[in-house]
């Protein structure tokens, strides 16, 4: 999850602008629990997914 649309309760602002120590806060809170696949998006998920059936079909043919 991002930041980008998340609306403060205490300042009314974009958590992602960090208006107030809330907002900081709370940035920072999920900054931190962000994992190494939290910049994946579907169409980058289905792109790996479609190289890794292409490197399958590869190595299928080259054991034929």
């Amino acid at each position: 999850m991002t930041c980008d649309h998340l609306v403060c309760a205490n300042c009314n602002g974009r958590v992602s602008e960090g208006r107030c120590p809330v907002c900081r806060a709370n940035r920072a809170r999920l900054q931190q629990e962000q994992g190494p696949f939290a910049a994946l998006t579907p169409a980058m998920l289905i792109a790996l997914l479609l190289g890794l059936l292409a490197v399958a079909l590869i190595a299928r043919q080259a054991l034929a």
